[in-house]
């Protein structure tokens, strides 16, 4: 009898419309579809910042934990946000004890911060400045070889939704964790420090500040959005509107990341919890 994997998806959008959680359904589908003849699959969404809706450890195998709007610290005190981090502390304690039936999670944008937070990597704080549309981003010596981020390009391209940034690295912490740094901004050019992009605490926790699930067909809809229009011109110009647009179709950025960087971390985890 084929294995059972239970995929489950903590929204932290907080009600806000999005279309993020579809992306990250369609790809956990997407999987589930690679993977038919090694095991059957189970998928649930938790409405965890919106309803306090957290599952417990034996809900799930495998987790991606989505973006979302607004201050990484403003569940502070909260219920939800408690109950959040103790079931990270559940899952870590998990996967240190046990030599198998690991827990694999993944952590998107805002729950990234929060990763950040929880496992004391680096500080989080308010961005200088609003980011939103397609960036390029580099892979440091770690990412070259990592099995999410090996075949893309080096700059690769993705989409970048945040005020908030994760900075100034704490090596102790990253060293005791054995964790690895993947990707950072690009140098800026006033001399800024860059944000991590994307970090991997272990063979089965990982996490980017970007949107690795977003696709051409989302990227669209939030681009043609009369006030996200008018801010990117604003701030970045009207070429630069046009020219990400144009990028969307182009097959070594965004599409290219869409279908490595999650696609990898879940083909990892099917392939380790079938084993």
């Amino acid at each position: 009898m084929n294995k059972t994997i239970k995929i489950a998806t903590i929204d932290l959008y907080n009600g806000e419309r999005n279309e993020g959680m579809r992306c990250i359904r369609d790809l956990a589908l997407e999987a589930e579809s690679r993977h038919t003849a090694k095991a059957t699959f189970s998928y649930r969404t938790y409405e965890t910042r919106l309803l306090g809706d957290v599952p417990t450890i034996n809900d799930f195998d495998v987790l991606i934990s989505s973006g979302g709007p607004g201050d990484p610290f403003d569940g502070e005190g909260t219920h939800w946000e408690k109950d959040y981090f103790n079931l990270m502390d559940a899952l870590y304690s998990h996967n240190e004890s046990s030599a198998e039936n690991k827990k694999y999670v993944f952590f998107i944008c805002h729950s990234f911060q929060l990763m950040a937070r929880y496992f004391k990597f680096a500080d989080v704080n308010q961005r200088y400045k609003k980011s939103f549309g397609i960036w390029g981003f580099q892979k440091t010596v770690d990412g070259q070889s990592d099995i999410m981020f090996k075949r893309l390009n080096n700059p690769f391209y993705a989409a970048d939704f945040r005020q908030y940034q994760v900075v100034n690295p704490n090596e102790k912490a990253i060293k005791e964790l054995g964790a690895s740094i993947l990707s950072t901004e690009l140098p800026h050019s006033d001399g800024k420090e860059s944000a991590l992009m994307a970090v991997r605490v272990s063979d089965e926790i990982a996490g980017t500040q970007f949107h690795p699930e977003a696709d051409a067909d989302s990227m669209i809809y939030h681009f043609r959005q009369d006030e996200r229009k008018q801010y990117i011109t604003e701030q970045f110009g009207e070429q630069k509107y046009y020219e990400m647009l144009a990028g969307l179709e182009e097959p070594d950025k965004i599409k290219k990341t869409r279908s490595t960087v999650i696609p990898s971390f879940l083909d990892n985890a099917i392939n380790k919890l079938t084993l």
